[in-house]
């Protein structure tokens, strides 16, 4: 299953709602929810942990536009939009976290 989440882990408890209640699968981190994928955020714990279970994925032109392309941990992958089709192709259900 894609988990597209598109909210701040700073504002929302979107991220932690998706990391305790799915059980695996790709995220797909887009909009806000980019910081969530930077180095020294307050989610990055939480992030790491959750990879051997989700596979994470960033859109990288919401990455850089908020100008963290340099920021990016390590572990996640970046993807364009072209990518974002390919995730959603490769899986069989998508969950969009609001």
């Amino acid at each position: 299953m894609l988990h597209i989440i598109n909210q701040s882990p700073l504002n929302t408890t979107t991220l932690d709602t998706c990391l305790s209640t799915a059980t695996g699968g790709d995220i797909l981190l887009i909009e806000d929810a980019v910081y969530a994928a930077t180095k020294g955020n307050a989610a990055e714990a939480k992030l790491k942990s959750a990879m051997g279970k989700f596979k994470v994925h960033v859109l990288t032109p919401d990455l850089e536009a908020r100008g963290l392309g340099d920021r990016m941990m390590d572990g996640v992958s970046a993807v364009d939009y072209g990518g974002f089709v390919e995730l959603v192709s490769n899986n069989k259900n998508c969950q969009s976290w609001l």
